[in-house]
């Protein structure tokens, strides 16, 4: 019977960022969208406290970001797929933590596999330690909003601790294993 309470919270987190999408279906991801979504939802927004306390409640019922992509500190899952109901965007949660790393990479993050984004990306960037920081097109983010461009592409990284994007996609688009000659 646990399921019935970590369902009615994913159905009311679900519920809480769908109008958002209504707002932003038709707004191009880039700089000028990012700086935007900072200023009007950023981190001291109902919005966007709503949404981060929501998904970190989900991570920690184990309904969000639940299958491991390379051990339990980089985990990833599908809260939505794209629908009508959801503006053709999909909701993906993540979870990154650059803790006891052995990468190497610069300021110890923990970088992931390079993707494309076709039709942009839009993250909420949910810091779960102090100092925590995923990096965006503008630099590190330590909280708020990144919106990587249409066509873009990155390896996403963390630095800091752990962090949890929620990612929205237009039309669920992104690829992983795309050549070199579609730059």
């Amino acid at each position: 019977m646990p399921q019935a309470p970590n369902m009615s919270r994913k159905a009311e987190f679900v519920a809480r960022f769908t109008p958002f999408l209504q707002e932003i279906k038709d707004a191009t991801t880039g700089t000028k969208f990012e700086q935007w979504l900072n200023v009007k939802y950023g981190v001291e927004s109902a919005l966007y406290r709503d949404l981060a306390r929501l998904i970190t409640e989900g991570v920690k019922e184990g309904w969000a970001a639940d299958i491991e992509v390379a051990g339990p500190r980089y985990r990833r899952s599908q809260i939505v797929t794209p629908s009508a109901e959801t503006f053709f965007f999909s909701a993906t949660a993540v979870l990154m933590d650059s803790t006891d790393n052995t990468q190497n990479n610069a300021e110890g993050g923990f970088r992931a596999n390079e993707h494309l984004h076709p039709y942009g990306e839009i993250n909420l960037v949910v810091p779960l330690n102090k100092g925590a920081a995923l990096a965006g097109p503008n630099g590190w983010c330590h909280g708020g909003w990144t919106a990587p461009e249409p066509g873009s592409r990155h390896f996403p990284e963390v630095k800091g601790g752990a962090v949890i994007s929620l990612t929205f996609l237009p039309a669920g688009r992104i690829a992983f294993d795309f050549k070199a000659s579609q730059d």
